[in-house]
């Protein structure tokens, strides 16, 4: 479990291919401070540490995680939001997130607004919903949604959030991950089941 607030930003320094997955190498300031069997969000995925070397760690995104998030789309030298599972008994400061990402979103529009920033990003409507000001998570950050409509939100991102996550580097057209808000995804599901 997770809350969408991002410790440190990872570099990519190196892909290998394994059959259907990627083993990615990233370098970090927190890649020492990390151990083997460890969750790990990276750009809002959870995935299990299975190596360290000094500041570098390696993490293992099998095809399923690869056709369903953006992690597909890493090259070497790209940069990747990360943080750590949360410890029971620690402050939640962002919401809820499981580091199960339900869909990738097209950035359409990033436009610097009275001093934040606006993220408009559009996605599959059938993968979920969202609800003006409810939660969403998006590369691993919590935000709260500003504009909801079926397939299209929008977020407003603090300057603090702009500089130290990966959102300073987003271009309209680049791909981010999607986790919906967990308690709207329990709703959902419970409306289609009664609904059958």
């Amino acid at each position: 479990m997770f809350t969408g607030i991002v410790e440190a930003l990872g570099k990519v320094l190196q892909i290998d291919k394994d059959q259907e997955n990627l083993i990615f190498s990233i370098e970090s300031a927190i890649s020492q401070e990390l151990k083997p069997d460890q969750s790990v969000a990276h750009n809002g995925v959870c995935l299990t540490v299975t190596a360290i070397k000094g500041q570098v760690h390696q993490v293992t995104a099998i095809g399923e995680t690869l056709a369903l998030t953006n992690l597909s789309d890493l090259k070497t030298g790209d940069v990747v939001n990360l943080e750590r599972c949360m410890r029971i008994g620690d402050r939640l400061d962002g919401h809820m997130v499981q580091g199960h990402v339900d869909t990738c979103g097209v950035v359409q529009e990033v436009k610097q607004e009275g001093g934040s920033w606006l993220l408009k990003v559009e996605y599959d409507k059938n993968a979920g919903f969202t609800v003006k000001k409810g939660s969403i998570c998006l590369n691993g950050v919590s935000l709260t949604v500003v504009y909801s409509q079926a397939g299209l939100l929008s977020v407003a991102i603090i300057p603090y959030t702009w500089q130290h996550t990966n959102f300073h580097l987003l271009q309209p057209g680049n791909k981010l991950n999607i986790e919906f808000d967990i308690f709207g995804k329990y709703l959902q599901e419970l409306y289609l089941r009664n609904q059958l």
